[in-house]
């Protein structure tokens, strides 16, 4: 069962078909969809498109393998309503070797260089390894997705290698995959360095 969990600022629920309206807002903006999915292995173009996604997402979470959430920005104020603002996994669960990986992450452009992101990593990492005890949390991007790279390296993210001609794109162009990984005995540190950047000033 995918757990909710509660930042500060922003809250990661548990996605279900509910959703889907409140993504399609953000995912399939004619403006925000170019942004949004240019390096990712799946393009949705329409609501359908969306859907099957999504269920993708639940019914590997039904397999147990992956925990899918909606990231939502929180309001403190009454009159001002909560946020969906994109959503994020954990994928290929493997709880005999205690591995998982971090990735089908995106959110609405407007949020994009805000604490949105990194709060979210530090909650799935805390679960990570503070709940679900596991030994290794991988991600991995494609090898022009620059602006991935270097995020995942400023919250701690270890550089493994990268996969040569790993994933063919839907326009038919070939993806090198760049890996990272956190493992437990880096955690305190990362933990540290998240926090901090957190609590930094903006």
């Amino acid at each position: 069962m995918t757990p909710t969990l509660e930042g500060q600022n922003i809250r990661l629920e548990p996605l279900t078909l509910a959703h889907l309206p409140a993504l399609e807002k953000i995912a399939l903006d004619p403006v925000a969809k170019p942004v949004i999915w240019r390096y990712m292995v799946h393009w949705p173009q329409s609501a359908d498109d969306l859907r099957a996604w999504v269920q993708v997402a639940l019914d590997s979470e039904a397999e147990g393998t992956a925990m899918p959430w909606v990231t939502v920005i929180k309001s403190t104020d009454p009159e001002v309503p909560e946020q969906v603002i994109g959503s994020t996994r954990f994928f290929t669960l493997d709880r005999s070797h205690k591995t998982v990986e971090l990735g089908h992450t995106w959110i609405a452009p407007a949020f994009h260089g805000t604490r949105a992101n990194t709060e979210a990593k530090y909650l799935q990492l805390s679960y990570a390894f503070e709940e679900l005890g596991l030994n290794r949390v991988g991600m991995k991007t494609h090898h022009e997705n620059r602006r991935s790279q270097a995020a995942i390296k400023a919250i701690g993210g270890v550089y493994e290698g990268t996969f040569r001609n790993h994933l063919i794109m839907p326009d038919g162009s070939q993806r090198d995959s760049c890996w990272y990984s956190f493992i437990k005995q880096d955690w305190p540190e990362v933990k540290d360095l998240l926090r901090r950047r957190l609590q930094a000033p903006v």
